[in-house]
C-alpha cells in the first residue's frame, strides 16, 4: 500500500512541478512585456535566429541575402537593453564573417557579403543602439510605452465623460485634437453636485496643442476633477489659478470656463478665465446670445478675481461652450467664427441637437490646426 502511494505521488509531483514552471514562465513573460523583467528570453530567441539566417544564406544565398541579418538587429533595438544588444551584435558580426568566408569573395560570387551589406547591417545596429540607449535613459521600454500612452489617453477620455442628466436634459461633448492626434490640450471635467441637483462643468484649453499640451492637460484634468465639487462654485477658478501658479511651467497658462447649472430650475452661472464666451439659443426668439464672463487667464498672476454672469435655460433653450480652436483661425477673427458657428447651429434648431456637436466641429473647423472642443447642453421643450 505504501509502495502504491509512492507510485501515485510521482505524477502528482510532476504535475505540481509543471504547474510551477508554467506560472514562472507566465510571470516572466508578463514582467517582460510590462518592462519589469529581464530581456533574456528575447535575447536567446534572437541569438537562435542569427545562426538560422546564416545557415539559410549558406544553403541558398540567392533567396536569403546576407543583409537579412539586419532583421534580428532591428528587432533587438526594440526588444533589448543596451548591454544585451552588444552580445547580439557580436553574434551578427561572427555570422557575417562566417558567411564571407564560406561564400567567397564578392567579386567572384554575386551573392557574397559585399561592403554594402556590412554597411547596412552596421547602420541598423547603430540606430538600434541609439534607440535602446534613449529608451533606457527615459526608463520606459517600448513594450510598455505604448500601453502607457493608451492608458493616458483613456484616463483623459474617462475624466472628460459627462454625468447622466435627469429626464428633460440633453448633453453631448465633441473633442478634436490638432493634427489628428490622440492627445489634446482641451479637456472637460464635470460632476453632479449639491445632492445631484446641480451640474458643474469646466471646459479648459491648455496653452499649446496636441501632444505638446497633452501631458499638462492630463495633470490639470486630474487636479481640476479633484477640486470640482470640493469647493464652492466661486472658489474653483481661484483655486485652479493658484494650482497653475505653483507648477511654475514655462508655458503654464490656460483658459477655462466654469458652468454651474441648476437642473431643476434651469438657472445657471458662468465664470470665465480668459475663455471665449458661451452661446445661448433662446427658443422663444430663435436668437443666439453671447454670455461673456470676466476673468484673466489661469496661471498668469496671483489673486485674480473672476466675476460671474447669470442666465437661465428655458424649455427648448440650448447652451454651447467651446474652445477658441473652433471659432478662431489665421484667416478669421473670433467674431466671424462665432457667426459661422451660430449659422451652422441654426440648422439643428428644428430637428434637435442630438449628435450635433461633432458635425458642428466638422462644419466650422474641420481643417484647423488646433485643438477643438464643443459642449452642448439643451433643455427639451
Amino acid at each position: 500500500m505504501a509502495r502504491r502511494r509512492g507510485v501515485d505521488a510521482y505524477p502528482a509531483r510532476w504535475r505540481r512541478s509543471a504547474h510551477r514552471a508554467r506560472i514562472a514562465l507566465r510571470k516572466s513573460g508578463v514582467d517582460y512585456f510590462r518592462g519589469d523583467g529581464s530581456d533574456w528570453i528575447a535575447l536567446v530567441g534572437l541569438l537562435l535566429i542569427i545562426p538560422a539566417i546564416t545557415c539559410a544564406t549558406l544553403l541558398n544565398p540567392v533567396w536569403f541575402s546576407p543583409a537579412a541579418l539586419a532583421l534580428p538587429i532591428v528587432a533587438g533595438g526594440l526588444l533589448l537593453r543596451p548591454a544585451s544588444l552588444l552580445s547580439l551584435y557580436a553574434a551578427a558580426a561572427a555570422a557575417l564573417i562566417v558567411e564571407s568566408l564560406s561564400l567567397g569573395p564578392y567579386m567572384k560570387e554575386p551573392a557574397g557579403v559585399t561592403p554594402g551589406t556590412v554597411l547596412v547591417v552596421a547602420a541598423c545596429g547603430f540606430f538600434g543602439l541609439v534607440l535602446a540607449q534613449f529608451r533606457a535613459r527615459v526608463g520606459v521600454p517600448w513594450r510598455r510605452g505604448g500601453t502607457m500612452l493608451f492608458d493616458l489617453r483613456e484616463r483623459i477620455r474617462v475624466q472628460s465623460a459627462l454625468p447622466l442628466l435627469p429626464q428633460g436634459w440633453h448633453r453631448e461633448m465633441a473633442l478634436r485634437p490638432a493634427g489628428g492626434q490622440s492627445f489634446s490640450g482641451d479637456f472637460v471635467v464635470a460632476a453632479r453636485t449639491n445632492g445631484g441637483r446641480a451640474l458643474e462643468v469646466v471646459l479648459t484649453d491648455v496653452s499649446g496643442k496636441g501632444m505638446d499640451a497633452g501631458s499638462r492637460a492630463l495633470l490639470l484634468s486630474g487636479a481640476f476633477g479633484g477640486l470640482l465639487g470640493s469647493l464652492p462654485p466661486h472658489g474653483f477658478l481661484p483655486a485652479a489659478n493658484g494650482y497653475l501658479l505653483r507648477q511654475d511651467w514655462d508655458e503654464g497658462f490656460a483658459t477655462s470656463i466654469h458652468l454651474v447649472l441648476d437642473l431643476e430650475s434651469g438657472d445657471y452661472e458662468l465664470l470665465s478665465a480668459g475663455h471665449p464666451p458661451a452661446l445661448q439659443l433662446h427658443a422663444g426668439s430663435g436668437q443666439w446670445e453671447e454670455k461673456a464672463a470676466e476673468g484673466p487667464l489661469l496661471g498668469v498672476y496671483d489673486g485674480a478675481q473672476f466675476d460671474a454672469v447669470k442666465g437661465s435655460l428655458a424649455p427648448g433653450d440650448v447652451l454651447m461652450l467651446f474652445t477658441d480652436g473652433l471659432v478662431e483661425a489665421s484667416d478669421r477673427d473670433m467674431a466671424e467664427g462665432i457667426d459661422r458657428l451660430t449659422g451652422e447651429a441654426d440648422r439643428y434648431v428644428a430637428t434637435g441637437f442630438e449628435g450635433a456637436a461633432w458635425h458642428l466641429i466638422e462644419a466650422c473647423a474641420k481643417d484647423v490646426n488646433d485643438d477643438r472642443a464643443l459642449l452642448l447642453l439643451s433643455r427639451r421643450a
